[in-house]
C-alpha cells in the first residue's frame, strides 16, 4: 500500500529535480522515490556528504608526519 508525502521545496531545487527526471525519462516521483532509495541504501548522511573532512577521510588515504610533510613542501618551492 503506497502512502502520500508532501514535501514543500524551493522553485529551483523543483527545476533541478525536474530536469533529472526528464533526463532519466521518468516521472519527478519516480525520480524521487528512487534518490530516497539509493540514500537509505547507502546509509547517506546529509551532513556528512557536505563535510569536507569527512570526505577526505572516507577516502582512507595514507597519511604522514606533519612536519615531515611541512619540510618537504618548503623544500619544494625552492
Amino acid at each position: 500500500m503506497s502512502h502520500r508525502l508532501q514535501v514543500l521545496i524551493p522553485k529551483e531545487l523543483d527545476a533541478r529535480i525536474r530536469k533529472a527526471a526528464s533526463r532519466e525519462r521518468v516521472s519527478k516521483g519516480e525520480w524521487v522515490r528512487r534518490a530516497i532509495q539509493m540514500a537509505l541504501s547507502h546509509g547517506t548522511d546529509a551532513r556528512r556528504g557536505s563535510d569536507p573532512l569527512a570526505r577526505l577521510a572516507a577516502l582512507e588515504a595514507p597519511t604522514g608526519d606533519i612536519d615531515q610533510m611541512l619540510e618537504e613542501i618548503e623544500a619544494g618551492r625552492s
